[in-house]
């Protein structure tokens, strides 16, 4: 049975100028909900699926989920008319499609329900509060960055997965649920331009990634100027340890999409700060704290590899890893191990601690999460699947061994040094 029509019909609402951002915020609901339900059903297709591509597809489950939530969250708000969870016409019978179509979302799901209009406060589409207008643009711009994220992964997947190629069914399912996802982006693309038309918007976005700064202010980034740093060496300079092609999509996709979720969060904030509206503070905190522990840990991910790396730290960092872990086979053996367990994707972290005064070895999930603060962070390494499945497939293990080839001692030792003048009062 074909489900797309709805689809059609959406697409063709928008395109006929009722592109209000109410309604725009109705599109984002219906975009995010489908692309919830084409990641668990990729989930549901692949007979052995490896775990670590099914926690990334939990991952993003979440993910989307929370955004079409607080997409109707603001509707609810609004007084806008209801949203059903799986699209404007969501039919409620089982699905009976063949493989490389999406299953939909019963409106009736108590997990994902409508939103009702809010009777008190009818608002008219057609000119809506000027909060409502950037709500919705700020949210249509994440939910693009989130989907440009998305459709590279599924790249990853297909090219990774040795589960999913001996099913073609399912890889032409993957295929499928990444061209809606890309559609959806398109019809975003051209939402945001009549955005820029409806409020006067400046053509270079706040959060782009080339914000401009004021001048003299070389150590200050302003809310929503953060920049990709480029890679101190070229691309392919860690080969054999790490391949030319993960490099340009690590540090060009994933880094780049963490810098834009920043200073989107940024600006999402000073945004609520100036208005008074903290109504969806809990959901930009969180990305705030996503994408800037992301974008802190990366760029100096980057620096602590070097094409001339490896071997052993020396001098002052030397004999604190002697002191603090009982010598440096000791300690790699921690950190090797403790790389290799952490739960899904995130990190392997180095840190000195300023109020302990010695090193420690500290994991985060994702890049925030089951870590600590009061520490300063010395030596990284990303365990994301997107840092070595290309070439490791799922072998974490043989990239944690490979990674210990291009640590760049030499920056780890400096950073120490300046870190090692930091000692909290009182010791604990």
């Amino acid at each position: 049975m074909d489900h797309s029509g709805w689809r059609e019909d959406f697409f063709m609402m928008l395109w006929r100028g009722d592109r209000t951002p109410l309604r725009a915020l109705e599109f984002v609901a219906v975009w995010k909900s489908r692309e919830a339900a084409g990641a668990a059903l990729i989930r549901g297709l692949v007979p052995g699926l490896e775990p670590g591509f099914v926690r990334t597809l939990r991952g993003w489950e979440a993910l989307f989920a929370r955004t079409a939530d607080t997409a109707r969250t603001i509707l609810a708000g609004r007084g806008a008319g209801p949203v059903p969870a799986g699209g404007p016409e969501t039919r409620a019978e089982p699905a009976e499609e063949d493989s490389a179509s999406l299953a939909g979302t019963d409106p009736a799901d108590p997990a994902n329900p409508a939103v009702p209009a809010d009777p008190a406060s009818p608002q008219d589409p057609a000119n809506p509060p000027a909060d409502a207008a950037d709500d919705a643009f700020h949210l249509a711009r994440a939910a693009l960055y989130q989907s440009r994220e998305f459709v590279r992964q599924l790249e990853l997947l297909r090219a990774g997965s040795a589960a999913l190629r001996g099913w073609p069914a399912a890889d032409a399912a993957v295929r499928h649920i990444g061209e809606e996802s890309e559609r959806f982006q398109e019809e975003a693309d051209r939402w945001i331009e009549e955005f820029r038309s409806y409020r006067g918007a400046p053509e270079e976005e706040p959060h782009s990634l080339r914000s401009p700064r004021e001048p003299g202010d070389a150590v200050f980034v302003p809310v929503g100027g953060h920049t990709l740093p480029p890679l101190p060496y070229p691309y392919n300079a860690l080969e054999p340890y790490i391949d030319e092609r993960t490099m340009r999509i690590h540090h060009d996709r994933h880094h780049r999409a963490y810098v834009e979720g920043l200073n989107l969060a940024e600006q999402k904030l000073e945004e609520a700060r100036r208005t008074g509206h903290f109504d969806l503070v809990k959901h930009w905190e969180r990305e705030l704290a996503f994408n800037g522990a992301g974008h802190y840990l990366h760029t100096l991910f980057w620096e602590t590899m070097s094409p001339n790396g490896g071997g052993r730290p020396k001098g002052e960092l030397a004999r604190h890893i002697e002191r603090d872990f009982g010598g440096f086979d000791a300690f790699r053996r921690q950190f090797s191990a403790a790389a290799e367990k952490v739960e899904g994707g995130g990190w392997a972290i180095l840190v000195w601690s300023p109020r302990s005064r010695r090193l420690e070895i500290l994991t985060a999930e994702k890049h925030q999460n089951l870590s600590q603060w009061d520490v300063v962070p010395l030596l990284p390494l990303d365990v994301w699947e997107h840092a070595y499945y290309l070439k490791h497939q799922n072998n974490r293990a043989a990239y944690i061994r490979d990674w210990w080839h291009v640590v760049n001692w030499p920056a780890v030792e400096k950073r120490f040094a300046r870190a090692q003048g930091l000692r909290w009062s009182p010791p604990a």
